[in-house]
């Protein structure tokens, strides 16, 4: 079974050592479903990410909106892991209340990543929020 963001933001505050977080990325990074390679592409790439990263989008029922996407970076695999679980299979006006800087304040990120890792991050959320507004969410 996946885990849930409350069972993530459990064991990053049950563990205190930077290492051990990273680690606790790379393992949720793990669980990621493949992506296919035809896929990867320009369009799809996300700019701004010091790794590759891909992803695409899916419409499905309700108006949600289903993400998918991929890194070549194991701890790039597990952000992106944590940006699917935060928005993933929500209406986009669902997406744009997600409170994902809060989530990354909670976790500590801003100590535990590069800059470069952080601007990608912010990179990825912000082409997720951007989605989401072209998608009608915006009011």
């Amino acid at each position: 079974m996946l885990p849930t963001l409350d069972d993530i933001l459990a064991d990053f505050d049950a563990t205190p050592d930077p290492r051990e977080r990273l680690r606790l990325l790379v393992d949720l990074g793990a669980d990621l479903p493949p992506f296919p390679a035809l896929a990867r592409t320009a369009e799809n790439l996300v700019r701004g990410c010091q790794s590759q990263a891909w992803l695409v989008t899916e419409r499905a029922a309700g108006g949600r909106l289903v993400f998918h996407a991929e890194a070549d970076a194991q701890i790039v695999r597990g952000l992106v892991a944590l940006v699917l679980m935060l928005f993933s299979g929500r209406t986009p006006a669902e997406i744009l209340a997600v409170d994902a800087e809060g989530v990354f304040l909670r976790l500590d990120l801003a100590r535990q990543l590069t800059p470069g890792r952080q601007n990608g991050l912010a990179a990825m959320v912000a082409r997720i929020r951007a989605i989401a507004t072209e998608e009608g969410g915006a009011t």
